[in-house]
C-alpha cells in the first residue's frame, strides 16, 4: 500500500468517525453500529495491507493530524456512549436479578 493510499484510508476513517460522533450525539445507536463496522473494515484494511512507511514530512504531518482527530472523535464518542453502556449493564443486571427472584418464588409456589 502506497503512502497516498494509506492517507486516503486514514481520511476515510476520519470521515466515518465524524459521522459516528454525530450519530452518538443524536442517539442514533443503530447508525453508530453500522458506521463502527465500516470503520473496523477500513482499519482491518490498513492492518492487512502492510502500508509503506511514510517518510515525506508533509504526508507524515497530515497522517499525525488525522490520527489525532480520529482519537479526539473517539474520546468524544466514548464520553457519550459510556454512561449509556453503564445504564444498559445496570438494567441487564437488574433484569437478571429479578428473573432469579421470580424463579426462586415460582419454585416455592410449586412446593
Amino acid at each position: 500500500m502506497t503512502s497516498a493510499e494509506t492517507i486516503m484510508i486514514y481520511e476515510a476513517i476520519l470521515a466515518i468517525t465524524r459521522q459516528m460522533l454525530s450519530a452518538a450525539r443524536n442517539n442514533q445507536w443503530n447508525e453508530l453500529i453500522i458506521l463502527e463496522k465500516e470503520c473496523r473494515s477500513l482499519t482491518d484494511k490498513l492492518i492487512n495491507n502492510d502500508p509503506q512507511p511514510i517518510f515525506e514530512e508533509d504526508l507524515l504531518k497530515n497522517k499525525i493530524r488525522i490520527i489525532q482527530e480520529i482519537l479526539d472523535d473517539d474520546a468524544q464518542i466514548r464520553a457519550i456512549t459510556q454512561p449509556w453502556m453503564e445504564k444498559l449493564q445496570y438494567m441487564l443486571n437488574t433484569t437478571d436479578h429479578s428473573h432469579r427472584i421470580q424463579q426462586a418464588y415460582h419454585s416455592v409456589d410449586n412446593i
